[in-house]
């Protein structure tokens, strides 16, 4: 099999749709007067493009684990087990719809193995479940929901998959192309395809149970499965690993780094550079945000009281769509196969706030001027038009002008919109913003970098006879495509259902018998600001906290929360093993595993024990940490009857 390099994808990917924009290069041509601006640095691709108007879209993990509470199956589970017994795609996709989300990617397999669609490549999948007496195709019911309710559809495949028996061999990799292609092929046009970052580890693998390494470069060759994609799926963006379409944003808390370069290294990067990535970057790589609406990314019944409000739906927006990212949003169904009352009602509301929000812009029936004008084509004017085609520019050697709106009177605003015309690249450095009240002119905003686009949410509402719009660097002449400003309409509060608390064991039933280190007891404090914190210098170091009940209790699992201090000298555990005594001095197993994407979520790991145990005492022993740092941080363990 040949391999497909990644300079050959580029050449015939990335550049193909930009060969009549002439060169990518700053340095190009020296154009007339009137002519356009030539593209500056690294520019996007036609479905990046497309991408990038698309904006916000939900994800949607539905699957055997909604039915096992948990977040990352074993690949052992039965499928009969996929039992919704009321599934709506459409109640699904019209909550998305009514939150403001344009499109839909559904997680198809996810990392135990079980297929959503029926196909015959395998025995783990829907049609083996008694959805629809085995007849059923929740991915065709998504996609053709989807298409009644005008929004895209795009798919996740878990490259990773505990069920299959060849995993990590070569005979895995013809069946996942095999499944790559029958989803390009069989749902119509995909607007993404979602590749996850978790690959390797302990899984079923057709009853070996055994841990399975892979280095993932070179194992999958991306740049053949991209290449595998596109030729069935030529506008779909591919997430995630390099060579992709779309970057990780480096954190699942849904926050862009501020600020947030859609412009990359060709290099593997970290989360910090995801998060922030480089001015300058060879590469057009933007960021995708992905967060969930709930603590975890599958349904659990007892977060119904943890849906994030509308009020903070609204930082979610100014932390990734503000900062020029896409935000993916994931909406878990529930047990029936529809989503939550809960979380219906906070996507209407905010959804309801946004669209008045956005439907009303303040700048329409200013006057625009500026300092510099490149030419009639591309005059100040055309920041108001409405059409992404134009844009204002200035001449070549004019890098810091000014633009000015003459606003209609008493008009008031708190939002600032701004955005540059991509297919010309990132030009813009720094900006700022500035009103003038009728007594001159004042700054009330600025920023660094502007590209997709940048909206500045002020303090309090602003009214003001003018505002402008100044460069105060860059390193090619502007081109600016909008400016546009709006009032924040609040959205409506939405009460949240009583914590369920009733199976967790409260703090004042347990006592800490033992533990390595000094601060284990912030475990039980309820409060996830303090942490128990241990050093870890090598995976011979396995911290430990035993834990006494004060009556028996029948268990049935325990939540880990991680410490959600990102990118510090600190990570959750790797893995974890637990024992259960009823006198201290036996000892059984209960459960041993590894957390599911605990360094990158940093959410709540519910851990369902296969068996209920009965227990005085139990021992937790945490092995190796989730990603390479020097100490072992918990903010909290609760245990459930």
């Amino acid at each position: 099999m040949s391999i497909i390099t990644r300079r050959a994808m580029l050449a015939s990917g990335l550049a193909s749709g930009l060969a009549s924009t002439a060169s990518s290069s700053g340095w190009a041509r020296k154009p007339s007067p009137g002519t356009s601006p030539a593209p500056w640095g690294a520019t996007p691709s036609p479905r990046q493009l497309a991408w990038h108007a698309r904006e916000q879209y939900a994800f949607v993990h539905f699957s055997i684990n909604t039915f096992t509470d948990r977040e990352w199956g074993y690949g052992d589970e039965d499928p009969k087990l996929f039992a919704p017994t009321d599934f709506s795609a459409d109640q699904i996709v019209g909550a998305a719809k009514a939150g403001g989300l344009r499109g839909i990617v559904l997680t198809a397999k996810h990392h135990d193995g079980f297929c959503l669609w029926p196909t015959m490549l395998t025995e783990h999948c829907v049609r083996n479940s008694p959805f629809r007496d085995g007849k059923g195709d929740v991915v065709r019911e998504f996609e053709q929901a989807a298409r009644r309710a005008g929004l895209d559809f795009g798919l996740y495949l878990s490259p990773w998959d505990r069920n299959h028996a060849e995993y990590g061999r070569p005979g895995y990799l013809d069946y996942y192309r095999k499944q790559i292609v029958e989803l390009c092929t069989r749902y119509g046009q995909l607007f993404e395809f979602w590749f996850d970052g978790a690959n390797g580890g302990d899984g079923y693998y057709g009853g070996a149970r055994e841990t399975r390494k892979i280095d993932s470069e070179t194992y999958y060759n991306w740049p053949l499965i991209f290449a595998l994609v596109h030729q069935h799926q030529p506008m779909a963006c591919t997430f995630e690993p390099l060579g992709s379409d779309v970057r990780w944003v480096g954190n699942e808390d849904g926050v862009a780094g501020d600020p947030c370069w859609p412009t990359m290294a060709n290099r593997k990067p970290s989360q910090a550079d995801g998060n922030a990535g480089l001015r300058n970057g060879p590469l057009w790589w933007p960021a995708e945000t992905n967060t969930s609406i709930r603590p975890g990314w599958f349904y659990h019944a007892d977060e119904d009281a943890k849906v994030k409000d509308p009020k903070r739906m609204l930082q979610l927006f100014d932390e990734s769509i503000a900062r020029g990212t896409n935000l993916i949003l994931n909406l878990p169904p529930d047990r029936r196969g529809r989503l939550a009352d809960p979380d219906v009602a906070i996507l209407q509301s905010f959804g309801t706030a946004q669209r008045a929000t956005f439907a009303d812009n303040r700048a329409t029936g200013a006057l625009a001027s500026a300092d510099h004008v490149r030419g009639p084509r591309f005059a100040a004017a055309n920041v108001l038009d409405r059409s992404p085609d134009s844009y204002w520019s200035t001449p070549d050697a004019v890098h810091t002008p000014s633009l000015v709106l003459d606003l209609p009177p008493g008009r008031s605003f708190d939002l600032v919109r701004i955005r540059e015309f991509l297919p010309l690249g990132v030009r813009v450095d720094r900006f700022a913003v500035d009103v003038d009240r009728g007594k001159g002119w004042s700054e009330i905003a600025s920023g660094t970098c502007i590209a997709a686009q940048r909206v500045v949410r002020l303090p309090a509402p602003v009214v003001a006879r003018r505002l402008r719009l100044r460069i105060v660097a860059a390193q090619a002449c502007p081109a600016i495509s909008e400016i546009a400003l709006f009032r924040q309409i609040a959205p409506i509060a939405v009460a949240l259902p009583a914590a369920r608390s009733r199976d967790v064991l409260q703090a004042s039933e347990i006592s800490i018998v033992s533990a390595s280190g000094q601060t284990a007891g912030a475990v039980l404090d309820n409060d996830s600001n303090t942490v128990w914190q241990v050093p870890v210098a090598s995976t011979a170091d396995r911290p430990t906290v035993t834990f006494k009940l004060t009556t028996p209790q029948h268990l049935a699992g325990f939540i880990l929360t991680p410490s959600r201090a990102v990118m510090t000298d600190t990570a959750p555990p790797k893995r974890f093993l637990v024992e259960t005594s009823l006198d201290g001095k036996t000892w059984v197993k209960a459960a041993a595993d590894e957390f599911s994407n605990i360094a990158n979520a940093l959410s709540p790991q519910r851990i369902v024990f296969d068996t209920k145990v009965n227990a005085v005492y139990v021992r937790m022993t945490f092995i190796g940490l989730a990603s390479p740092r020097r100490h072992m941080a918990i903010a909290g363990i609760d245990l459930f009857r």
